[in-house]
């Protein structure tokens, strides 16, 4: 499929108003978050949305959790897995029940600000940019700020994702109008990474909105605090899903790996 590129897109054609955004969410044992999320999504701005929340078989009670807050607001959708798949699978499972015009993501544990939605679209749609992002606060799992900040760059291309994730899930935005539904690759761990490389495979460019609209829970437990299990899903990344040569594979990895281990 070929990407529209940048500024050459179709999205102005929308009234911000009338703009509806599918919110992708996997859930995994994430009862103590939950409910924080859904109602940073419940208190944003902008009001046409739906949240789809895709249980990756949860052994806590986080999908009873999120049962109630649905049975209450039509726009939240629970869809239940029948077997433990991983992020990527629930991730895509929610991309192709989603509806929207807009897709974005946010786990189970993160947080947007309320004006998170109503700020990413306008700027998107005033200039007519099909892939957004924006900067975002750093929490710990109780809350607390870190008083760090991750900001967004002006633009990211293709390379510059290939030697580090400048990314963050929680933030990004695709429109579907221009660019159509597409999905994470099905790897367990780096498939945001992966899913912004196949979106700017031909071209096309991310916008990063200098605006710190979300907030990210760094927990102890989390899969990306392993690091060697950065290397071992990195590797994976470039060699299977992007088939890069054994050289350019070893010096996006020595990069990445550098970027990741002094950014938090």
């Amino acid at each position: 499929m070929a990407h529209a590129k940048g500024p050459e897109t179709n999205v102005a054609k929308f009234n911000i108003s009338n703009v509806h955004v599918s919110i992708v969410t996997p859930l995994y044992n994430s009862a103590a978050f939950i409910a924080d999320t859904i109602c940073s999504v419940q208190a944003q701005t902008h009001r046409n949305w739906e949240m789809i929340i895709v249980d990756d078989c949860s052994s806590d009670h986080g999908a009873k959790i999120v049962r109630s807050y649905a049975d209450n607001d039509k726009r939240i959708k629970l869809v239940s897995l029948k077997e433990n798949c991983g992020a990527a699978v629930a991730r895509n499972k929610a991309i192709e029940v989603a509806s929207g015009d807009f897709i974005a993501f946010l786990d189970s544990d993160d947080l947007w600000k309320p004006k998170k939605l109503e700020k990413q679209l306008s700027f998107m749609i005033s200039n007519n940019y099909s892939f957004s992002f924006t900067s975002y606060e750093i929490m710990d799992d109780g809350g607390t700020s870190l008083q760090k900040i991750i900001k967004a760059d002006k633009l990211i291309t293709y390379k510059k994702v290939l030697r580090r994730n400048p990314i963050g899930c929680l933030t990004a935005i695709y429109s579907v109008n221009t660019l159509g539904k597409i999905y994470m690759p099905l790897i367990r761990k780096r498939q945001d990474q992966g899913l912004w490389l196949k979106i700017l495979r031909d071209g096309t460019i991310a916008y990063g909105l200098n605006d710190p609209l979300a907030i990210y829970r760094l927990r102890k437990d989390s899969i990306s605090s392993n690091k060697l299990d950065l290397v071992k899903y990195q590797w994976q990344l470039y060699r299977d899903i992007e088939n890069l040569g054994l050289l350019k594979s070893l010096f996006y990895l020595i990069a990445v790996t550098y970027n990741k281990l002094i950014r938090f």
